[in-house]
């Protein structure tokens, strides 16, 4: 193994170096600073004698007398069965004071695509306890569903929940050995240390860290361990699902951090910015990590993600929620309004979409009633909402008795259907109740979005009478 000392610039995160032999992309480097630190880097461009290398715990300590040694290979990520329950930093370095991990074997962090033909479409349900989820926007096994939020709202509280409380519902009812076991991989970037012990203390006491892996890449962690900690995260996903037959909830916040980070990087290679500033391959770079989710024929497992991203400035048409919207099946939008209102979690189910729900509820998967009460539930919420704005130019006693009961129907819908709190798991039959107990409040004539056989099976005649008041006051 050849040792360098031709470092000739450093700039940011980045260190070039003079070399006199081929070098291949992505392979890993060590550099040995003066003081006797060992760091490790990443080569990033490769071109006749010089290579541009992208250093994992920034350059700090490097200059040019420092000892560049290349090792060959790319990065792997040592992976087993023993991770669940370890918590990891952005780089995969263990800092639970656990022991070292013993690895079965070594896998490349980049991954290899799914070959199309051999995927399997995604159609089982996972029951996440989140009503606004669960009910309205279905998550599916092997789907790639993004939750939209904003600086300051509750993105972390939903995350929590969801890791808590994910379950697949047919898995609970027999404990034979041979169904699949539920795993949550949490890859956190560029997150505050305040907000790093709020996710663990959550993960230790609830119990959720048994079944979990956690990665921790903090706000003050160098940049570029930010590109690095995604894939880490879905290389233990993938071995977990594909060869151990894990059912794993990859859920990885804050994206918004790591598209940052591509731009730091991006600036200090000197690219040419795309729109905003941000890198012209950020829409293939993002791919290559939201295209991990999926199953693969014959396989046992499944990977499905739930990435988080904070969009600068509430903007949904931002080149980050804009490219991610173009890669994923769908969005779950978080709103600053019912935030405001007090509303656990603020969800906002008109604007959010999964596009994969119809394949995922019905008989045999949820309930034959599922697809016929959403439908139902967010066409009677958007003319609530409408009729919210003719309120306010005529006033309440203008609308008819018919326009009241939707008017009344919006605004217990937000109450008791969104409203939960963060501590309530609810099931698929609990959530679809709830949805009767609001549509038996509206006249049935009204319920044309619902086969006749479900309505006369389902609808409550007393709270379609005018009882509807009571239970919401007692609540």
């Amino acid at each position: 193994m050849k040792e360098y000392q031709t470092i000739t610039e450093i700039s940011g995160p980045l260190v070039f170096a003079e070399v006199d032999e081929p070098v291949g992309y992505d392979e890993i480097v060590e550099i040995e600073t003066p003081q006797g630190d060992t760091l490790r880097g990443q080569v990033l461009e490769s071109s006749d004698g010089l290579v541009s290398i992208q250093v994992f715990e920034g350059t700090s300590g490097i200059d040019r007398n420092a000892s560049v040694r290349f090792l060959g290979e790319t990065m792997k990520m040592p992976v087993t069965e023993d991770l669940l329950g370890r918590v990891l930093d952005g780089s995969g370095n263990p800092i639970d004071g656990g022991p070292e991990i013993v690895p079965d074997e070594r896998q490349d962090i980049v991954g290899e695509a799914i070959n199309p033909y051999s995927r399997e479409y995604p159609e089982e349900f996972i029951q996440t306890g989140v009503s606004a989820i669960d009910g309205m926007n279905t998550l599916v096994r092997g789907q790639k569903l993004p939750i939209f939020s904003g600086s300051g709202l509750p993105h972390n509280e939903l995350a929590l929940q969801i890791a808590r409380q994910a379950t697949v519902p047919e898995e609970e009812e027999g404990d034979d050995e041979d169904g699949s076991e539920f795993a949550v991989i949490f890859g956190a970037m560029g997150i505050t240390a305040e907000e790093a012990n709020e996710f663990m203390d959550d993960f230790e006491r609830t119990g959720a860290l048994e079944r979990s892996v956690v990665f921790m890449n903090l706000a003050d962690d160098p940049a570029v361990e930010r590109q690095v900690t995604p894939r880490l995260a879905l290389t233990t996903a993938e071995y977990l699902a594909f060869e151990k037959g894990y059912h794993v909830l990859v859920i990885l916040t804050d994206m918004t951090n790591y598209c940052e980070a591509l731009r730091e990087i991006g600036a200090a290679r000197e690219e040419v910015p795309g729109r905003r500033g941000y890198p012209g391959y950020m829409y293939t770079d993002l791919a290559q990590l939201y295209e991990r989710a999926g199953r693969i024929e014959g396989r046992e497992g499944s990977v499905t993600q739930v990435p988080i991203l904070t969009m600068p400035g509430d903007d949904d048409t931002h080149p980050i929620p804009d490219l991610t919207g173009y890669i994923t099946e769908g969005q779950i939008m978080m709103d600053r309004d019912l935030n405001s209102q007090g509303v656990e979690p603020p969800i906002n189910v008109s604007p959010s979409l999964s596009r994969l729900m119809d394949d995922g509820i019905g008989e045999g998967l949820t309930r034959e009633d599922h697809g016929d009460v959403a439908d139902q539930l967010f066409a009677a919420y958007a003319e609530g909402k409408d009729l919210r704005d003719l309120v306010n130019i005529v006033g309440r006693e203008a609308l008819s008795e018919r326009d009241n009961k939707f008017l009344d129907f919006a605004d217990r819908f937000e109450a008791e259907f969104v409203q939960q709190g963060y501590n309530t798991n609810r099931t698929i039959d609990e959530t679809l109740e709830i949805g009767w107990d609001l549509l038996s409040a509206l006249p049935k004539t009204e319920l044309n979005r619902i086969d006749e056989e479900l309505i006369e099976e389902h609808y409550r005649e007393d709270v379609g009478e005018g009882a509807a008041a009571e239970p919401a006051q007692a609540d």
